[in-house]
């Protein structure tokens, strides 16, 4: 897009002793809106990078389409407002939408924004796929490297990131936003446009673990889910549910596990 990932702000540093005056580098922060065959559905707050990403990851963790397949288009547009993401989906899913639509305008990176039916929240989800626990060292391992690969955020310090992790610890894949949910969509929608295997691994993001992260990642066939953050007690009653392993708190030098098994 044209507008920058990155802009510079003045501002003035304040210490015990000193005043001074600096530029800051930050994150822009622009309106998102999805569209489904011409009918608005969406309005989020993302940061404008690897929209085709963020479009597929945010359709099939919204269960908007049934599979991947169903998206036969996808159109990114500037607009005066923002960023206007058009999708060609199929009839089926599109009747689908119609038939569930809610008005859903985001705030940044909102995973449940909009939703007026609490049935919705508590739809039964697929258990993951049953694989080999992945191991602590490649969980440290991964969380070394972590921010050596959140390039964005080494630069205004106040992006989320999303990574995908061999089972060995190795970080393969990230992707960053200002919204952890954005983030993960985005991780998620490039897993699936590189047929990616999301039952080999892990998955690390840089924030708590919500009750929407862990659906996503249960959507999404993730088999473990490693946060920075610690989880709430409805995201690990989901996970209990569908078999996802948790690991929370984790930082340097400890880490949580809250459901789920590890190898030692």
């Amino acid at each position: 897009m044209t507008d920058d990932l990155i802009v510079s702000w003045d501002a003035e540093k304040l210490t015990d002793t000193t005043r001074e005056q600096i530029s800051v580098k930050l994150a822009e922060e622009t309106p998102v809106g999805f569209v489904f065959n011409s009918v608005p559905y969406a309005v989020m707050m993302a940061t404008c990078q690897d929209m085709e990403d963020y479009a597929y990851g945010f359709s099939i963790t919204e269960r908007l389409v049934s599979n991947p397949e169903s998206i036969k288009a996808i159109r990114v547009e500037e607009t005066d407002d923002g960023v206007s993401l058009s999708l060609a989906i199929s009839g089926e899913d599109f009747r689908r939408l119609l038939q569930s639509r809610r008005a859903m305008t985001g705030r940044t990176g909102c995973g449940i924004c909009g939703s007026d039916d609490l049935k919705s929240l508590h739809t039964h989800l697929a258990k993951v796929p049953q694989k080999p626990p992945v191991s602590i060292a490649a969980i440290r391992k991964a969380l070394a490297a972590l921010p050596a690969a959140q390039t964005l955020n080494a630069q205004v310090r106040m992006v989320h990131g999303a990574a995908w992790c061999s089972s060995s610890g190795d970080v393969t894949l990230l992707r960053e936003d200002v919204g952890r949910h954005n983030a993960l969509d985005k991780l998620i929608g490039a897993g699936i446009r590189q047929k990616a295997d999301f039952s080999e691994g892990f998955c690390l993001i840089t924030s708590r673990c919500s009750y929407e992260m862990a659906q996503k990642a249960i959507v999404a066939g993730f088999t473990t889910l490693v946060a920075i953050s610690a989880p709430t007690t409805r995201a690990l009653r989901l996970a209990q549910d569908a078999g996802l392993t948790i690991v929370g708190l984790a930082r340097t030098p400890s880490q949580y596990l809250f459901t789920g098994t590890v190898q030692s």
